[in-house]
C-alpha cells in the first residue's frame, strides 16, 4: 500500500500510476495549488484516482496539507482507514517561487521551506510513528519511503536559494531518517530526478525526444520505475542513499566525503590556516557547477 504526496500531476502522478500498473494500492495526495503554492480550484488527486480505477486499480484522494499536523496525520490514517497498512510513502509535494537572494522576500523563504522540508518532514514523522508502534506490537514492517530532493539541492541553482536549501535539507533528513528508522524495517532513500513537469517546463521547453528513438528523455515516467522499485520489497538493503536519475540514466551520488586534509596538531595561526588550506585545496577535486552559472 503507497502514499503519493504530490501526486496529482507531473513526477508524482507518473509514480502513482507506475505503482498502480505493478497493482499497489495508492492514496494519492495533492492540495490541488498553483505553481507558486496559491489555491486552485480543481481536483488533481481525484482525477488521477479516476484514472486508476478506470485501469482497475484501487486507490482514495486525500487533498489535505501535508505541511500540517493535522494534514500529514491523516494522511497516514486515511491509508489504514481504507486499506489496513502503509507499506511505503512516497514524499513528492512541492512548488516554485525562484528569485535571486536579493529579491528574495521571506515569504517565498518560508512558503517553500515549508511545503519542501516541512513536508517531508511532517508525513514522514507521522507514518513512522505507524511503523514504531507496529515493531514494538511485535510486528516487523518491510516499509519502504523515497524522498525527492533536487540537482539544486546537490550543487545549487541560480536563482533558486529557497528551493536549493530546501532540497538540500531534504537529503539531510532522508540521512537521518535512515539511520533512526532502520530498527524499525524501514529503509529511506531519496532521489534527485530531472523531468518535465509544471515547475522545470521552462528550463526543459528545448529538450526535444531523439529522432531515431522517439525516447522522450524528459518525461516524468522514466523517473518512476526507479521509484517503484525503491518503494518496494525487491529493494532490500538499500537505505541511506540518494539517486539522481533523469531520462535513462541512474546514478548513485557519493555525498560529501572528506577529501585533502592536515592536522598541525596544535592551533593554527591565520597565515598558517590560510596557507594549508590554499595547498588542500589545490590537492581537493574541484566543485560541481552550480546550476545557471553556465
Amino acid at each position: 500500500m503507497v502514499v503519493v504526496t504530490g501526486a496529482g500531476r507531473g513526477l508524482g502522478r507518473a509514480h502513482a500510476l507506475a505503482f498502480a500498473a505493478e497493482g499497489a494500492r495508492l492514496v494519492v495526495n495533492d492540495l490541488g495549488v498553483g505553481l507558486d503554492g496559491s489555491p486552485g480550484a480543481d481536483s488533481p488527486a481525484r482525477q488521477v484516482v479516476e484514472e486508476i480505477r478506470a485501469a482497475g486499480g484501487e486507490a482514495v484522494a486525500h487533498a489535505g496539507d501535508i505541511a500540517t499536523t493535522e494534514g500529514a496525520a491523516s494522511l497516514v490514517h486515511t491509508a489504514l482507514d481504507a486499506f489496513g497498512r502503509l507499506d511505503t510513502l512516497v514524499n513528492n509535494a512541492g512548488f516554485l517561487r525562484d528569485r535571486m537572494l536579493v529579491n528574495l522576500d521571506e515569504d517565498d523563504w518560508d512558503a517553500v521551506m515549508r511545503v519542501h522540508l516541512k513536508g517531508h518532514f511532517l508525513p514522514l514523522k507521522h507514518a513512522a510513528a505507524h511503523w514504531r508502534a507496529q515493531t514494538k506490537a511485535g510486528l516487523v514492517p518491510q516499509a519502504r519511503v523515497v524522498n525527492t530532493s533536487s540537482g539544486a539541492g546537490l550543487s545549487g541553482s541560480v536563482g533558486q536559494g529557497n528551493y536549493s536549501a530546501a532540497k538540500a535539507g531534504i537529503v539531510g533528513l532522508t540521512l537521518v531518517a535512515a539511520a533512526e528508522m532502520e530498527r524499525y524495517g524501514v529503509q529511506v532513500n531519496a532521489i534527485a530526478p530531472a523531468a518535465r513537469t509544471r515547475m522545470t517546463e521552462a528550463a526543459f521547453a528545448q529538450a526535444m525526444a531523439a529522432p531515431d528513438s522517439g525516447f522522450d528523455a524528459m518525461a516524468p515516467e522514466n523517473v518512476s520505475p526507479l521509484v517503484v522499485w525503491l518503494g518496494s520489497a525487491a529493494s532490500a538493503g538499500v537505505t541511506g542513499r540518494v539517486f539522481e536519475t533523469e531520462g535513462g540514466r541512474i546514478t548513485v551520488m557519493d555525498g560529501w566525503r572528506p577529501g585533502p586534509g592536515a592536522d598541525k596538531g596544535a592551533r593554527w595561526t591565520p597565515a598558517e590556516a590560510g596557507a594549508t588550506a590554499r595547498e588542500l585545496l589545490a590537492r581537493a577535486r574541484p566543485p560541481t557547477a552550480v546550476h545557471g552559472t553556465g
